[in-house]
Parts: C-alpha cells; sequence; structure tokens
C-alpha cells in the first residue's frame, strides 16, 4: 500500500512468443525468466498482490512453483500476436478488485530490482501524478540518426545546425525501457493506457534495463547476472 491505496502488480505472460518459444519460462540463471519478476515484486515495499496473467497451463504452473500467484487463466482471445498489450491488464484489474494503483510487470525485464518498482510508485504519488513509467537514456542519440532511400541517399531523422558537436553537448535523450509500467486504476479505465502528456518518467541505469526479446539477449542477461553475483 502507497498513499492508503492498495498495489496490485499484474505479470503478463502468454504462451505463444515468437522470437524466442516459450520465452517466459525459459530458464535464466538457473530458473525461469518469469520467477526473477516473480521475486522483484515480492521484494516490493508496496505491492500487495501481485498476479500472472496468462493463457498457458504450463506457466501458470511454473509461475506457481516459483511462488506466482495465479487466479485466473486469461481469455485464448487477449492472447493473440495483435492484442493490445493494455487488453490483458484491463482483464486482470476486471477480475482482481479493490486496488486502487496498478503496476504493470514484463517478465522480459529480470534486471530490474524492487527499489526501481518502489521508486517508480514514489514518483507518481510524490508528483501527484495518475501514471509513472520506467525509461533509460538511449546509447546512441537520434541527433545522429538518418533515414536511407531506396537510392541510399542519407537523410537526417532529427534536424540540427552542427552535425559536428560532441556527444557531451547533445541534449540526454530517453527511451522506454519496457521495465515497469504503473498507473492509477482510475487513469487505466479512463485512458486505457499508461502513456499520456502528464505521465512521470522514472529513470533507471542502462544496466538494468535490458529488455529481452533474442536469444543473444538472455546471453546478455546471464553475463549481467554474472557480473553482479561475483
Amino acid at each position: 500500500m502507497i498513499n492508503g491505496q492498495k498495489v496490485l502488480a499484474v505479470i503478463p505472460a502468454r504462451g505463444g512468443s515468437k522470437g524466442v518459444p516459450r520465452k517466459n519460462i525459459r530458464e535464466l540463471a538457473g530458473k525461469p525468466l518469469i520467477a526473477w519478476t516473480i521475486a522483484c515484486a515480492s521484494s516490493s515495499r508496496y505491492i500487495d498482490r501481485c498476479i500472472i496473467s496468462t493463457d498457458d497451463s504450463e506457466i501458470a504452473e511454473v509461475s506457481r512453483r516459483f511462488g506466482g500467484d495465479v487466479p485466473f487463466i486469461r481469455p485464448a482471445e487477449l492472447a493473440l500476436d495483435d492484442t493490445p498489450g493494455i487488453d490483458p491488464v484491463l482483464h486482470a484489474i476486471r477480475s482482481v478488485s479493490g486496488y486502487g494503483i496498478i503496476v504493470f510487470l514484463q517478465p522480459t525485464s529480470p534486471l530490474r530490482v524492487a527499489a526501481d518498482i518502489d521508486g517508480c510508485l514514489e514518483r507518481m504519488v510524490d508528483s501527484s501524478a495518475s501514471s509513472c513509467v520506467s525509461v533509460t537514456t538511449v546509447d546512441k542519440s537520434p541527433f545522429w540518426m538518418y533515414h536511407v532511400n531506396e537510392l541510399g541517399t542519407m537523410r537526417p531523422l532529427l534536424d540540427i545546425e552542427d552535425r559536428n558537436v560532441s556527444r557531451q553537448k547533445l541534449p540526454p535523450i530517453y527511451v522506454l525501457n519496457g521495465a515497469i509500467y504503473v498507473a492509477t486504476r482510475e487513469h487505466l479505465e479512463e485512458h486505457r493506457g499508461f502513456l499520456q502528456p502528464e505521465t512521470k518518467a522514472y529513470m533507471m541505469p542502462r544496466e538494468r534495463s535490458l529488455d529481452i526479446d533474442t536469444l543473444f539477449d538472455f546471453a546478455m542477461a546471464e553475463m549481467q547476472i554474472q557480473l553482479i553475483s561475483d
């Protein structure tokens, strides 16, 4: 609970991942990928309940084995390739009532820590906002990015006067890292999403911002976890 409101965390985990089959329960450093997020949520100071939304019985069984709460099996029509990401969240909060703040935690961000979740919640509450999301700095500035047309000609993505400016003088640019999304229940019901012009940003370091989508990402996460544990 934070600011007098109960907090529900939702971990989405559909069975039909395409890039890496069965990604959500693929082993990462000795335990299934989803187990890292379950453990992180359980260490939060503010999360009152964390549930897993899945359409897959094996993912449900693995989640329960690692302490996950699976109160329902997600309907198949909410687990399609083109299902909007917010739909499983809305289904979850309508299935589990009594919570004023919702935390959306994708299992593909195993390097986040509980302090990140709590910091994102605190950022939203302390700023009197209705939503907050985690971001990190980009490794390549869009000021140095280009479109390339069918003739191979380059056109700048963004217009700046001096393309020889040093990296240190470029303005900082942030990107969603996919690790944490927080909003009030009312915000989600009204806007059907976390992002609005008033949404606050919670900054996370790049070393905790890896979003796993490929086998290479799994390897990078294994290396990062090994470095932390040594």
